[in-house]
């Protein structure tokens, strides 16, 4: 007869609200009574009270804490965690070093399904973030008239900085709701115009925006190819109309890693990390002042986590993970720079390489013959005034070429 399986579970991870142990599930009471060690935040340590369980807070760094877990793999471990542990809590973290079969999740309503409740928001309707340690400008894609918007802050002033830049954008009418300690007795609403807000709120806090945009308001357009005067620069862009066509080109897909060499104002590697929130880019810029100017316009425009390295390719380009896709908006005749970025590519690996000087036009114009993909002339032509009247003006010519190596993925 074989002897019974052994339960492979012993980490445990539990939502905790702000109504402590009352709001616990029976499950989920009898987890904490049998748990030899537990670890939380000191505010839920504090929630969680007496028990004859060894207790740790989390120290700083994080990265400590999580030893101290998997020091314990085999003992029943009890983590404990705000509202739902896998939505941008804890569980993430320790799910990158304990297997799933070994852990199980009794989570708590999330501080997002909470606000929604209170608020009567339908939450697939809203656009769901977190501002706790990242950049306010996270906010600007999502800032589209009527969007609703619900952000994690735990910070007191974060609401109050979120209302002042809602009002620097043209959006002083939008809505604001700012929900404290829910579920909890210290729950507090605070709901105002950005225009009129004025709260001094808890730090566990999770803030609504109902986003009211006035007229010339600054609203960033959902289709690729962003006004030119949205970004900061020297006249070093792509403009407009070739950078829609060359993100067209680029076709960023979830996920992807694209190295924009040459970057200028770093237009290309915003828009193709605005395409989706898992996207990456490396802008790489010879200019310090460059660089420095496409640093500020990937925070204004909500691209905060862009890498930008400062130098020449191809010795820039040593290092650098894996692309899956490389533009070349500048340099394209350096010595080295296209070999270098053929060589970088992998199989299946996207190549876009967009030139205005004839010299460059000639060199992508041989690659083109020597080994295929396409080649594609953009002339664009604005009407501008001829005196009392307005005549064509062409803006100089783009020659793109764009392969994929070895052939289609």
């Amino acid at each position: 007869m074989s002897a019974p399986a052994t339960d492979p579970v012993w980490l445990t991870l539990i939502g905790l609200g702000e109504d402590g142990l009352a709001g616990l599930s029976p499950a989920a009471t009898r987890v904490l009574e049998q748990a030899s060690f537990i670890v939380g935040g000191a505010r839920h340590l504090a929630l969680l009270g007496a028990t004859s369980a060894q207790c740790m807070a989390w120290p700083t760094p994080l990265e400590a804490g999580v030893e101290a877990v998997l020091a314990r793999r085999g003992r029943p471990t009890c983590v404990l965690a705000s509202g739902d542990p896998f939505y941008y809590g804890v569980g993430a973290t320790l799910a990158r070093h304990v297997a799933a079969s070994e852990m199980r999740c009794l989570p708590a309503p999330s501080a997002f399904s909470l606000i929604c409740a209170r608020l009567g928001w339908a939450q697939q309707d809203c656009a769901v973030l977190s501002l706790h340690g990242r950049p306010l400008e996270r906010l600007a894609p999502h800032l589209q008239p009527g969007a609703r918007i619900l952000a994690l802050t735990w910070n007191g002033e974060t609401p109050r900085k979120v209302a002042e830049r809602l009002v620097a954008l043209g959006m002083g009418r939008s809505r604001l709701i700012v929900c404290e300690a829910m579920g909890g007795p210290r729950e507090r609403r605070v709901e105002s115009t950005a225009a009129d807000f004025q709260g001094v709120v808890d730090a566990l806090n999770t803030l609504a925006i109902e986003v009211v945009a006035d007229r010339g308001a600054r609203i960033m357009p959902l289709a690729c190819g962003l006004p030119d005067d949205l970004f900061e620069h020297d006249s070093q862009i792509t403009k407009r109309e070739v950078r829609a066509i060359t993100l067209s080109t680029l076709a960023p897909r979830r996920g992807e890693l694209l190295w924009d060499i040459g970057a200028g104002s770093g237009s290309i590697s915003i828009e193709w990390m605005l395409r989706h929130p898992a996207n990456r880019a490396i802008a790489i810029e010879t200019r310090a002042d460059r660089a420095a100017r496409i640093g500020r316009n990937a925070l204004e425009l909500g691209a905060p986590d862009l890498r930008i390295v400062e130098g020449a390719a191809p010795a820039a380009l040593a290092g650098l993970p894996t692309p899956d896709v490389i533009f070349i908006g500048g340099g394209g005749t350096d010595a080295g720079v296209l070999d270098a970025a053929c060589a970088a590519l992998p199989e299946g690996g996207r190549l876009v390489v967009n030139a205005v000087t004839l010299e460059t036009q000639a060199e992508i114009m041989r690659r083109h013959v020597a080994m295929g993909g396409a080649l594609t002339k953009i002339e664009i032509a604005r009407a501008d005034p001829v005196g009392p009247f307005h005549g064509w003006r062409a803006a100089m010519p783009v020659m793109q070429w764009s392969i994929t190596k070895g052939g289609a993925p």
